[in-house]
């Protein structure tokens, strides 16, 4: 059974990004419901699925019940999910299988948090058993992965510099985003290391936030009367149990796997893709996604994002509200919701003539990976 296009997205919303003082991950995750639904032109009480990804900064038990009675719904389904950064994607994915398989109707999808007011605990944490060897923080782990992309293949920092550049381009044309401080890759190499080889620049933002979706089938959408909605044309998921000190190969990554789902359900394949919204906790993040979901060879994403590849009017869009790097630091559901965006024509930096989009999502160190194909 093939579910391509059997679900769509029917409606988005967001908050503001950025420093929101005053705000918690609960009224974050009320208003961006709200505009989802305002946007699918539908009421709350269709909805009978949740789908939550817990707040990473405060996490609590049965989170998804108390988001639920903040909204004044009592969904047949739903729960919290913990995949990281991978969450947003996979919930839709689940959110699909569950409309299929006649669980719920009318699900919403949503994610908010606030550590840029709130606590930076979980994002500056010792990392596991190596903690004693000074690894604080999730960056170590990407750098480490990143020094390995460069040993092996010779990448090199301006090429890492070349995906900040196009993201923080983009982001700088988006007035909805958090930083819109374009840079050039003179700017890039002279930021200060965070740890090497990655620069402050090469690094996503710590935002406030939240970000949702309406998932319902094609049919149900037509009932309703939703005026444009995007139809979901593949999903699929990959995961690694081993962290980073344990993994065999530090520049393969579960994407592949996730992708090569996603394709097959679609019945696409990278040449058929316009646009790519990927998940850039860190810019070595990209460029080891667009080898693994197979738009350049292994070893070659170094050369493929040379030159304005990435930007507007490159060869592949990336990232056109800014991503991580620029737009928020957000955990992926922005990413969907910019992809919505350009397959419905509103994007503010649109791609013309837009017609298919891929999304991934990624958490941990590179542990899970969620990829999400939308398109008419």
């Amino acid at each position: 059974m093939s579910l391509r296009g059997t679900a769509v997205i029917a409606g988005i919303g967001q908050t503001e990004y950025g420093k929101l003082p005053g705000r918690n991950p609960l009224s974050l995750n009320v208003e961006a419901c709200r505009k989802a639904l305002a946007d699918a032109g539908i009421e709350k009480d269709v909805v009978d699925g949740l789908f939550v990804k817990y707040p990473t900064s405060t996490f609590h038990s049965m989170y998804g019940q108390t988001v639920a009675e903040a909204l004044g719904i009592q969904p047949a389904i739903g729960g919290v999910w913990d995949q990281g950064g991978a969450a947003n994607a996979s919930m839709i994915g689940f959110a699909v299988m569950a409309i299929e398989a006649g669980q719920c109707d009318v699900a919403l999808v949503t994610f908010a948090d606030n550590p840029r007011t709130g606590t930076r605990q979980a994002y500056q944490r010792g990392w596991g058993d190596d903690a004693v060897y000074g690894w604080f923080g999730t960056p170590a782990g990407y750098a480490m992965i990143a020094q390995r992309h460069m040993q092996q293949f010779g990448t090199t920092s301006e090429q890492l510099g070349a995906i900040a550049v196009a993201c923080r381009k983009h982001g700088a044309a988006n007035p909805g985003a958090q930083l819109r401080n374009p840079i050039t890759i003179a700017d890039h190499q002279a930021s200060r290391w965070i740890v090497e080889p990655l620069r402050r620049d090469d690094c996503c933002l710590v935002s406030d936030g939240g970000a949702a979706a309406v998932v319902m089938s094609a049919e149900r959408a037509e009932e309703l009367g939703v005026a444009d909605p995007v139809p979901i044309l593949g999903f699929g998921q990959g995961q690694t149990s081993w962290e980073v000190a344990q993994r065999p190969d530090l520049t393969s990554t579960a994407a592949a796997v996730s992708a090569s789902k996603a394709f097959a359900m679609a019945g696409l394949g990278p040449k058929d893709i316009d646009i790519a919204e990927i998940y850039d906790c860190f810019t070595i993040t990209v460029l080891l996604t667009l080898e693994d979901y197979g738009f350049c060879a292994k070893g070659e994403g170094g050369k493929f994002v040379e030159d304005g590849a990435l930007e507007l009017g490159g060869a592949l869009p990336l990232n056109t509200a800014g991503g991580l790097l620029s737009e928020t630091g957000m955990p992926g559901m922005q990413l969907v919701l910019e992809a919505v965006r350009q397959i419905r024509g509103t994007a503010v930096t649109q791609v013309p003539k837009a017609r298919t989009a891929i999304v991934s999502n990624q958490g941990g160190i590179m542990h899970t990976h969620s990829t999400l194909i939308l398109g008419r």
